[in-house]
């Protein structure tokens, strides 16, 4: 199988289950910003984080690829049976979440996505998460997604903005907190 199709030369792309769109038709957009989160996440998994945050990355960025395909599909084709995302799924998040908590400090400023490098990579990954969130809502209003991708893509958001943190405790660096009216 060739990797290309040349249907992208004129701008064009194919969902999941045949229909031809827009490269910036608001599905390819959202599976777009899923995408390069995913990427994102594959970094923080390339870099030394503890042997849990790997494991838990992994289920992560197999989880987006489910949510992806979830979005490319156009819904013609019954035939295709897709993965879910459930809310087991979210649930693990959220444990994921309060076991790194246990080992923070109560967070009373708000502080700057900075720290130390891994740190910094999980804020930008924080952040294409929520702008995959905004993507998503905008399919939600179009009434062509579920809810319960917005969840967890909710819940992800949290468990990296916690990760950056747990990842400046466990190297003995500091937060750095925002000074207001410098």
């Amino acid at each position: 199988m060739k990797i290309y199709t040349k249907q992208g030369d004129k701008g064009k792309t194919q969902l999941l289950g045949g229909t031809i769109v827009d490269k910036d038709h608001e599905r390819i957009e959202c599976y777009g910003s899923i995408d390069e989160l995913n990427a994102y996440i594959g970094h923080i998994f390339d870099h030394k984080v503890p042997t849990q945050t790997k494991d838990i990355l992994k289920i992560i960025q197999n989880k987006l690829f489910d949510m992806g395909s979830n979005i490319a599909f156009d819904k013609k084709n019954k035939k295709i049976i897709l993965p879910v995302i459930s809310e087991k799924d979210i649930t693990l998040l959220e444990e994921e979440i309060d076991n790194m908590e246990k080992n923070l400090p109560a967070l009373s400023n708000f502080i700057l996505p900075s720290g130390n490098k891994i740190a910094s990579l999980t804020h930008i990954a924080r952040t294409v998460c929520r702008r995959t969130e905004r993507r998503l809502v905008q399919l939600i209003d179009l009434s062509k997604s579920e809810n319960i991708h917005l969840k967890y893509l909710n819940r992800l958001s949290d468990f990296l903005f916690v990760l950056s943190r747990f990842i400046i405790i466990i190297n003995d660096d500091k937060e750095i907190i925002w000074e207001k009216n410098l």
